[in-house]
């Protein structure tokens, strides 16, 4: 008898999985359904990849100009070898062409596993996609205006020994991985906060881990600082340190 009422309410209200499946944004999809709109998602990407980089070509005078402002005034690279100088400015370009794309990349995966989220995880995820592009922005700009000033000048004036002759490929490398680093560095707060959503983490053992922290943050700061003296791992681990302090606040909220 039981049994026939659970089925009855099962019909009335739509089925066992109804509300489960409403918590999904789309309908099941084969695996050739999934393959062919994914080959559609990455080829909108390559489209604005293909557009951005062509951008960063027309551009790529000026973005070396920006990309060279932090050294000492004065300070000029070399290239030695033929195709050196045309590898830079691709090089250059390819990377003005992804964070011209960025926006498309994000919005084509954002699309292509929307549908697969519940409601509570797509909340989320457009909760923290616009707080992921402001700190790493934030990271970069404080790369670029703190610490390679530093660090250049710290680099190029280190002993006057020898004549400085910089390969335009070394520095280009050089300041697009200081940049990098310190981009995904700053993302700390929203990873705390999100291992502090699912419940990994919470914040009385966040606080009891301070000390490990503080480890944790010179450890990060002597591998991302390309320089070895204490003062330029200082500068870049104190922000570091306070941005596991607003990752605790952030749990706090989770």
């Amino acid at each position: 008898m039981s049994t026939v009422v659970d089925k009855l309410k099962d019909w009335v209200s739509g089925g066992p999985d109804v509300a489960e499946e409403e918590e999904f944004g789309g309908p099941e999809m084969t695996i050739v359904e999934h393959l062919q709109e994914l080959r559609s998602r990455l080829t909108w990407c390559a489209i604005a990849m293909v557009i951005g980089t062509v951008i960063g070509l027309v551009f790529s005078n000026q973005v070396f100009g920006i990309l060279l402002n932090p050294a000492p005034p004065g300070f000029k690279p070399v290239y030695i070898e033929m195709t050196e100088m045309f590898t830079s400015y691709f090089k250059v370009a390819i990377m003005t062409g992804a964070a011209i794309a960025m926006p498309v990349f994000v919005y084509e995966v954002i699309a292509f596993v929307s549908p697969g989220l519940t409601r509570k995880e797509r909340r989320i995820v457009f909760t923290l996609l616009p707080l992921v592009s402001v700190f790493f922005l934030f990271g970069m700009l404080f790369g670029y205006f703190v610490v390679l000033p530093f660090a250049t000048r710290y680099l190029l004036t280190f002993s006057t020994v020898a004549t400085d002759e910089i390969r335009i490929s070394n520095y280009i490398g050089f300041v697009t991985t200081v940049l990098f680093w310190m981009g995904l560095a700053f993302e700390t707060p929203l990873v705390i906060y999100m291992l502090a959503k699912v419940h990994l983490v919470d914040v009385h053992r966040l606080s009891r881990y301070r000390k490990y922290a503080i480890l944790a943050v010179f450890i990060i700061a002597a591998a991302i600082t390309p320089t070895p003296d204490p003062f330029n791992q200082t500068l870049v681990a104190v922000p570091l340190y306070l941005l596991y302090e607003l990752g605790i606040l952030f749990a706090r909220f989770a």
